[in-house]
């Protein structure tokens, strides 16, 4: 089958080492879906992976944990899936990734997709609104309903990225809180704006300021998605006592002082989609779960898709594109390619 991926000689991490494979066609277990690969999403961890991961000699790195598909067959243990339904899912880092024509994933981590929504459409949204999900409802344990959190603010630092184009529609959906977005550039901002978000501040000049002017009820949840050693002091002094920080990025240990949230007892929480997958947790099940309620909202009108480019087919040149122009750190939305050339 084909695939895009890269072997133990690459040069360098750069894009240019993603080449177009012919692999061996994958061989499901009994807990797994084989899926007809129509449409995958680019995430920053395909990047990180490629920079930090070097297959074994002879072997292939395949990435990709966006995608939406057909299902083709279904092993012995599967409930709730058969060959022909369309679905949607991020899958698992520990196993190959969804860039090649036919995929193998745990049906615990799938959903189906919005009937309505097309491949592209749909493989925009896996990974980043389970991120999203699990950045709301599992790390900072916020409750559901229109009245919940009613005066309290959450603000959503980066949030005209993936992550965060979901996020903000999750919160104002299913909560009542009140959304603070950070975008620093007019695209950006009017991306946001498009989505219902009401306020929005410049990451670039000083948070706090801004926050207040707006005049708001206090900020008692606050969620970095990019460059949080910028903003973590900046974050610490919005927060309400009592609050909560979550964030997914990377940064510098040097640049976090956790002694800083001591004094207004606040919470830290990371978020990585995948640690449900990496470690078969108890609640696995729960990432399909939660694709099944984002696709009936979706359905239901309550969710837009948060695809901004569809670059083409998935082959290994507009891969190399794709992780091109998501490692400038400029993007808005998602990145998406769909079908095979």
């Amino acid at each position: 089958m084909r695939a895009v991926g890269y072997g133990h000689g690459r040069a360098d991490a750069s894009s240019a080492c993603l080449i177009d494979l012919q692999l061996p066609e994958p061989d499901p277990g009994p807990a797994d879906l084989l899926v007809q690969v129509e449409a995958v999403g680019v995430n920053p961890v395909d990047a990180k992976v490629r920079r930090r991961e070097l297959p074994p000699e002879g072997e292939w790195r395949v990435l990709g944990w966006d995608c939406a598909g057909t299902v083709l067959a279904v092993g012995a243990e599967v409930r709730g899936f058969a060959a022909g339904d369309r679905v949607w899912y991020a899958g698992a880092l520990d196993r190959p990734g969804c860039n090649s024509e036919r995929h193998v994933v745990d049906h615990r981590l799938v959903g189906h997709r919005p009937p309505a929504w097309t491949p592209s459409q749909a493989a925009a949204l896996p990974l980043t609104a389970i991120t999203a999900w699990e950045l709301l409802f599992d790390r900072l344990r916020l409750q559901r309903g229109a009245s919940a959190h009613a005066n309290q603010t959450l603000l959503v630092v980066g949030a005209a990225g993936g992550v965060g184009s979901i996020l903000v529609q999750l919160a104002q959906g299913l909560t009542g809180l009140t959304v603070v977005g950070t975008a620093s550039r007019p695209a950006s901002r009017s991306w946001l704006r498009d989505f219902g978000v009401e306020h929005v501040i410049d990451h670039h000049q000083p948070l706090a300021a801004q926050v207040a002017s707006l005049d708001l009820p206090p900020v008692h949840a606050a969620i970095s998605l990019t460059h949080t050693a910028e903003h973590f002091q900046s974050l610490v002094e919005l927060l309400a006592p009592q609050g909560a920080l979550a964030l997914i990025d990377d940064p510098d240990p040097s640049a976090i002082n956790v002694l800083a949230l001591k004094r207004k007892s606040l919470s830290l929480h990371w978020e990585l989609m995948f640690t449900r997958s990496l470690f078969q947790t108890a609640d696995m099940a729960e990432q399909g779960r939660i694709l099944q309620q984002v696709s009936e909202l979706a359905s239901a009108g309550s969710l837009r898709t948060t695809l901004q480019t569809c670059l083409g087919p998935i082959d290994a040149a507009h891969l190399q594109r794709a992780h091109a122009v998501m490692e400038a750190g400029s993007g808005i939305g998602k990145l998406v390619l769909a079908g095979w050339g």
